[in-house]
């Protein structure tokens, strides 16, 4: 792995995982605007070829094709990669809903395995709780399939402290996936802290959010119907101005260091905890500035500046809410 990147221990697994992993939501084209399978291999080579050695997947990510083209991309190289995919959504007719039920668990190990074109899954994460089953029953299952050999260590994504609670009284838990960027925040209350305390490594989903944090918007931006963006509060005026204003302003912060405000936004995920940010891409020029994000750190003084301009610049923040799958 290449030197730049720093790397981080995920009980269970055979080798550090590095510290950025390449999120893989948008290449199974579902929510953003369709599936392009050749640069989306070109995107796993690249980020490979630049040290990371984590890709995160789901099946619901254009249900079952993101697998299939990561462990397309990943063939003759993945002794030295780490795949984390997830259980726990099910779907009809287009339609994604929450089910944890023991069969479909099971099931779901299965499909992945054979999309991934692999014998083991690194780490599996339950993706949403599901109501209707228990977050006992769900780890007790988890963990058989880690017994057997399917799954090397088992981790859990939109999780509250007593989902966690209740799983990690079950079965050992390595991570956590949660939501987590400069924008949103709401893990640093008690999830943050937990994983401190816990041990856990947090995989934090969307450090770009949903590409705001880019730098590359303005507020001519648009996006369609099939865009996430299209339903994110954060994308309307007049809430989308004040991203914006945002945006502008972190970017002094960014100057002062000499790095882009992507660079600035991977490295505060990545000063504030045991944490891994999950880099989204779909095309290989997505993926260039890993490097930028390694080998420095934000100051206390930063740190200060950095929530001094979200509290002037954004007076009602919203979370992502509104990715959140039905309960039924």
């Amino acid at each position: 792995m290449a030197e730049s990147i720093e790397s981080i221990s995920i009980p269970g697994l055979p080798f550090p995982a590095s510290r950025i992993a390449l999120g893989t939501w948008a290449i199974g084209g579902w929510m953003w605007g369709g599936p392009d399978d050749d640069n989306a291999i070109k995107t796993v080579h690249e980020a490979l070829d630049l040290g990371i050695n984590l890709i995160d997947t789901a099946p619901v990510y254009g249900f079952g094709h993101s697998e299939e083209v990561v462990g397309k991309a990943v063939e003759g190289r993945r002794n030295k990669v780490l795949l984390a995919t997830k259980l726990g959504l099910n779907w009809k007719d287009g339609k994604v809903f929450r089910d944890s039920h023991p069969e479909r668990l099971r099931q779901e190990v299965e499909d992945s395995l054979k999309r991934l074109r692999t014998d083991r899954i690194d780490l599996i994460q339950v993706h949403w709780p599901d109501p209707k089953v228990s977050i006992g029953e769900v780890a007790k299952i988890l963990e058989a399939l880690r017994k057997e050999g399917k799954v090397l260590a088992l981790g859990v994504s939109n999780f509250s402290v007593a989902q966690l609670d209740e799983f990690r009284a079950e079965a050992p838990l390595a991570a956590i996936q949660p939501p987590y960027n400069l924008f949103e925040r709401e893990i640093e209350k008690d999830i943050l802290p937990y994983a401190k305390k816990h041990d856990l490594v947090a995989l934090a989903y969307g450090p770009l959010c949903r590409g705001l944090l880019s730098g590359k918007m303005n507020a001519d931006s648009k996006f369609g119907k099939d865009d996430l963006r299209s339903s994110d509060p954060k994308f309307q005026q007049p809430r989308f101005g004040q991203y914006l204003k945002a945006v502008d302003d972190l970017k002094t912060v960014a100057d002062r260091h000499g790095k882009s405000l992507l660079a600035l936004a991977i490295r505060w995920i990545l000063d504030r905890g045991p944490t891994i940010a999950l880099w989204g891409a779909r095309r290989p020029a997505q993926i260039s500035g890993v490097d930028e994000a390694s080998g420095w750190s934000l100051s206390e003084q930063d740190m200060r500046e950095i929530d001094e301009i979200l509290t002037r610049d954004i007076p009602d923040p919203v979370g992502p809410e509104f990715m959140a799958p039905p309960d039924v």
